[in-house]
């Protein structure tokens, strides 16, 4: 590990926005068949985990993203039992699911298996051992083939992956014709959540445009967003189902639900958090009903 005080990580949240960490050093680099791949030890944010040169989380507030990601559409499903992650080769994503006494089986398919070997080396703090419960099934497949071609059904389906870039690894499970299949997949009553990308004042093409897209195959989507520091600014998820309101449920509702079903303390979401996060300021209110574009398979957009 180097040791120079002067070594700075620069993450370039879009081409006028950067933003740059003081790192100790890295204990970490290589390249997968998919994406080169680090794990910096910076100053502020502790461990972090660095694909194709963007930050993905930090060991200081990964818990912000991951349960704000997972939880709001667990509670919202009255007994969640299977349910289908797509990346999240932390392993802190499985690790919140996991957290739900519900979850009988959890599906995770992650195509970069180099990614998730290196994560399950230097990321303990960040999966907590969940690679190892015996409810879990590791696939190291294509997501969008894998969805495809199973006949399973899940309650659930969290989409944690790499944004939308044309040409990345990721882009095609964001499209409207990946979001069909993934809605085929889904049991009644069933509900997918999509993180979402920035949303920020300056910054809101992935997210508007995910939220566009969702909304051509679920008749219910839900735009909500966190406030994660290492990230920059807010970042935005999507919660999307049939007959599904998330903001019908009291925050004392929400709290006992935790209670009943979550084996482990939550530092960032509980009911008020809940509400709270599905409250947009807005400017974003605005932007989301404004027209805009739909990712599609056959004509694809640049989002950077």
């Amino acid at each position: 590990m180097d040791d120079d005080p002067s070594v700075w990580f620069s993450d370039v949240i879009n081409p006028n926005f950067v933003q740059q960490y003081r790192v100790r050093g890295t204990l970490y680099t290589g390249q997968t068949r998919y994406q080169t791949m680090q794990v910096i030890d910076s100053c502020d944010f502790g461990l972090c985990l660095v694909l194709d040169g963007k930050l993905q989380s930090s060991q200081r507030d990964e818990f912000i993203y991951h349960e704000a990601l997972v939880h709001p559409a667990l509670i919202s499903h009255p007994d969640p039992a299977t349910v289908f992650i797509a990346g999240g080769g932390e392993g802190a994503t499985l690790r919140e699911v996991l957290a739900h006494s519900s979850v009988k089986k959890a599906v995770m398919v992650d195509i970069d298996r180099e990614a998730v070997d290196v994560c399950r080396r230097f990321l303990p703090s960040m999966h907590q051992g969940s690679f190892d419960d015996t409810r879990l099934e590791l696939l190291h497949l294509d997501a969008r083939k894998y969805l495809s071609e199973t006949s399973q059904e899940f309650d659930a389906i969290v989409m944690d992956i790499t944004d939308p870039v044309e040409g990345g690894p990721s882009y095609m499970l964001y499209t409207r014709e990946f979001y069909r299949i993934a809605a085929k997949r889904l049991t009644p009553g069933g509900v997918i959540v999509v993180q979402s990308g920035p949303c920020n004042l300056h910054d809101m093409a992935v997210f508007t445009a995910i939220h566009n897209t969702l909304r051509e195959v679920f008749p219910d989507v839900f735009p909500y967003a966190a406030v994660v520091p290492s990230f920059g600014g807010a970042w935005g998820f999507m919660l999307a189902g049939t007959n599904l309101d998330p903001l019908t449920m009291s925050a004392g509702e929400i709290n006992k639900r935790l209670q009943a079903r979550v084996t482990r303390g939550l530092r960032f979401y509980d009911g008020l958090t809940h509400h709270g996060m599905f409250r947009l300021p807005r400017y974003l209110r605005d932007a989301l009903r404004a027209p805009g574009p739909v990712i599609t398979d056959h004509s694809p957009i640049f989002l950077s």
